[in-house]
Protein backbone atom coordinates (compact mmCIF):
# COMPACT_ATOMS: atom_id res chain seq x y z
CA UNK A 1 0.00 0.00 0.00
CA UNK A 2 1.58 3.28 -1.08
CA UNK A 3 1.52 6.45 1.02
CA UNK A 4 -1.23 8.09 -1.02
CA UNK A 5 -3.53 5.08 -0.56
CA UNK A 6 -2.67 4.90 3.16
CA UNK A 7 -3.66 8.54 3.65
CA UNK A 8 -6.85 8.09 1.62
CA UNK A 9 -7.94 5.08 3.69
CA UNK A 10 -6.99 6.81 6.96
CA UNK A 11 -9.10 9.84 6.08
CA UNK A 12 -12.05 7.65 5.16
CA UNK A 13 -11.70 5.69 8.42
CA UNK A 14 -11.64 8.96 10.36
CA UNK A 15 -14.85 10.10 8.71
CA UNK A 16 -16.62 6.78 9.22
CA UNK A 17 -15.40 5.91 12.73
CA UNK A 18 -15.52 9.42 14.20
CA UNK A 19 -18.27 11.32 12.43
CA UNK A 20 -20.45 9.46 9.97
CA UNK A 21 -20.74 5.67 10.30
CA UNK A 22 -24.08 5.85 8.49
CA UNK A 23 -22.24 6.99 5.35
CA UNK A 24 -21.29 3.34 4.79
CA UNK A 25 -24.30 1.82 6.53
CA UNK A 26 -22.73 0.74 9.81
CA UNK A 27 -23.58 1.42 13.43
CA UNK A 28 -20.97 1.86 16.14
CA UNK A 29 -21.67 0.32 19.53
CA UNK A 30 -21.92 2.55 22.61
CA UNK A 31 -18.13 2.56 23.01
CA UNK A 32 -17.45 3.35 19.35
CA UNK A 33 -16.49 -0.18 18.27
CA UNK A 34 -17.49 -1.93 15.06
CA UNK A 35 -16.46 -5.36 13.83
CA UNK A 36 -13.51 -5.28 11.45
CA UNK A 37 -15.29 -7.59 8.97
CA UNK A 38 -18.41 -5.40 9.15
CA UNK A 39 -16.33 -2.28 8.47
CA UNK A 40 -14.36 -3.80 5.60
CA UNK A 41 -17.53 -5.13 3.97
CA UNK A 42 -19.29 -1.78 4.30
CA UNK A 43 -16.30 0.09 2.86
CA UNK A 44 -16.15 -2.34 -0.09
CA UNK A 45 -19.85 -1.81 -0.81
CA UNK A 46 -19.08 1.92 -0.97
CA UNK A 47 -16.12 1.64 -3.35
CA UNK A 48 -13.24 1.46 -0.86
CA UNK A 49 -11.64 -1.95 -1.18
CA UNK A 50 -9.36 -2.54 1.79
CA UNK A 51 -8.09 -5.90 3.01
CA UNK A 52 -7.25 -6.77 6.59
CA UNK A 53 -3.51 -6.47 5.97
CA UNK A 54 -4.01 -3.00 4.52
CA UNK A 55 -6.21 -2.00 7.47
CA UNK A 56 -3.54 -3.29 9.86
CA UNK A 57 -0.98 -1.17 8.00
CA UNK A 58 -3.11 1.99 8.21
CA UNK A 59 -3.70 1.51 11.95
CA UNK A 60 -0.04 0.70 12.67
CA UNK A 61 1.45 3.55 10.63
CA UNK A 62 -0.95 6.38 11.43
CA UNK A 63 1.25 9.10 12.89
CA UNK A 64 -1.46 10.18 15.34
CA UNK A 65 -2.47 6.61 16.24
CA UNK A 66 -6.08 7.60 15.54
CA UNK A 67 -7.42 4.03 15.51
CA UNK A 68 -7.27 1.07 17.85
CA UNK A 69 -8.15 -2.60 17.59
CA UNK A 70 -9.91 -4.42 20.40
CA UNK A 71 -7.76 -6.81 22.42
CA UNK A 72 -8.96 -9.75 20.31
CA UNK A 73 -8.36 -7.79 17.08
CA UNK A 74 -11.91 -8.36 15.86
CA UNK A 75 -13.19 -4.80 16.33
CA UNK A 76 -11.87 -1.32 15.58
CA UNK A 77 -12.66 2.21 16.75
CA UNK A 78 -11.31 5.73 16.58
CA UNK A 79 -9.26 6.60 19.68
CA UNK A 80 -10.83 10.05 20.06
CA UNK A 81 -12.23 12.96 18.04
CA UNK A 82 -15.80 11.77 17.70
CA UNK A 83 -18.68 14.03 16.84
CA UNK A 84 -21.09 11.10 17.19
CA UNK A 85 -22.22 10.00 20.65
CA UNK A 86 -19.84 7.37 22.06
CA UNK A 87 -18.48 6.58 25.51
CA UNK A 88 -14.85 5.58 25.17
CA UNK A 89 -14.84 4.46 28.80
CA UNK A 90 -11.79 6.52 29.63
CA UNK A 91 -11.38 6.98 33.37
CA UNK A 92 -10.57 10.38 34.86
CA UNK A 93 -6.79 10.90 35.01
CA UNK A 94 -4.50 13.39 36.71
CA UNK A 95 -3.04 15.53 33.93
CA UNK A 96 0.48 16.90 33.68
CA UNK A 97 0.82 20.42 35.09
CA UNK A 98 0.70 21.98 31.62
CA UNK A 99 -0.95 20.76 28.43
CA UNK A 100 -0.96 22.42 25.00
CA UNK A 101 -3.48 23.25 22.31
CA UNK A 102 -2.76 24.32 18.74
CA UNK A 103 -4.92 26.93 17.06
CA UNK A 104 -4.55 29.96 14.77
CA UNK A 105 -4.21 33.65 15.45
CA UNK A 106 -7.51 34.52 13.80
CA UNK A 107 -9.46 32.86 16.65
CA UNK A 108 -7.32 34.02 19.59
CA UNK A 109 -9.56 36.90 20.59
CA UNK A 110 -12.56 34.59 20.87
CA UNK A 111 -10.55 31.90 22.66
CA UNK A 112 -9.25 34.33 25.27
CA UNK A 113 -12.81 35.58 25.74
CA UNK A 114 -14.74 32.27 25.66
CA UNK A 115 -12.10 29.61 26.34
CA UNK A 116 -11.64 26.42 24.37
CA UNK A 117 -14.80 24.54 23.44
CA UNK A 118 -15.10 21.19 21.68
CA UNK A 119 -16.88 22.79 18.71
CA UNK A 120 -18.20 19.86 16.61
CA UNK A 121 -16.46 17.22 18.69
CA UNK A 122 -17.23 15.66 22.06
CA UNK A 123 -14.12 17.05 23.85
CA UNK A 124 -11.34 19.60 23.66
CA UNK A 125 -8.11 17.89 22.58
CA UNK A 126 -4.84 18.73 24.32
CA UNK A 127 -1.28 17.46 23.92
CA UNK A 128 1.67 17.01 26.23
CA UNK A 129 4.11 18.74 23.87
CA UNK A 130 4.26 21.90 21.83
CA UNK A 131 5.33 20.07 18.66
CA UNK A 132 2.03 18.25 18.43
CA UNK A 133 0.15 21.48 19.14
CA UNK A 134 2.05 23.22 16.32
CA UNK A 135 1.11 20.43 13.88
CA UNK A 136 -2.54 20.64 14.91
CA UNK A 137 -2.64 24.44 14.63
CA UNK A 138 -0.90 24.29 11.24
CA UNK A 139 -3.88 22.51 9.70
CA UNK A 140 -5.85 25.76 9.92
CA UNK A 141 -3.22 28.39 9.07
CA UNK A 142 -0.29 29.89 10.91
CA UNK A 143 -0.17 28.05 14.25
CA UNK A 144 -0.40 29.55 17.70
CA UNK A 145 0.28 27.31 20.68
CA UNK A 146 -1.68 27.83 23.87
CA UNK A 147 -0.52 26.54 27.24
CA UNK A 148 -3.27 25.18 29.48
CA UNK A 149 -2.80 25.29 33.24
CA UNK A 150 -4.08 21.75 33.63
CA UNK A 151 -2.92 21.50 37.26
CA UNK A 152 -5.07 24.49 38.25
CA UNK A 153 -8.01 23.17 36.24
CA UNK A 154 -7.78 19.78 37.96
CA UNK A 155 -7.46 21.43 41.37
CA UNK A 156 -10.63 23.40 40.57
CA UNK A 157 -12.52 20.19 39.78
CA UNK A 158 -12.25 19.92 36.00
CA UNK A 159 -11.97 16.35 34.73
CA UNK A 160 -9.36 15.08 32.30
CA UNK A 161 -9.14 11.78 30.45
CA UNK A 162 -6.37 10.44 28.27
CA UNK A 163 -7.14 8.49 25.08
CA UNK A 164 -5.36 5.35 23.90
CA UNK A 165 -3.15 7.47 21.64
CA UNK A 166 -2.08 9.92 24.34
CA UNK A 167 -4.43 12.79 23.54
CA UNK A 168 -5.74 14.50 26.68
CA UNK A 169 -9.47 15.23 26.64
CA UNK A 170 -11.60 17.60 28.68
CA UNK A 171 -15.08 19.08 28.27
CA UNK A 172 -13.87 22.68 27.87
CA UNK A 173 -11.03 24.98 28.96
CA UNK A 174 -12.16 28.26 30.51
CA UNK A 175 -10.15 31.26 29.32
CA UNK A 176 -8.62 31.92 32.76
CA UNK A 177 -6.48 28.75 32.38
CA UNK A 178 -4.99 29.79 29.02
CA UNK A 179 -1.89 31.68 27.94
CA UNK A 180 0.22 31.68 24.80
CA UNK A 181 3.13 29.26 25.02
Amino acid sequence: MDEKQTVRVSKRLSRVLRHDPESVGITLDDAGWVGVDTLLGALARHGVRVGRAELDHVVATNDKRRFAFSEDGLSIRASQGHSVEVDLGLPPSDPPAVLYHGTTGRVLEAVFREGLRPMGRRDVHLSVDTGTAVRVGSRHGRPVVLAVDAAAMAADGHEFRVSANGVWLTDAVPARYLRTA
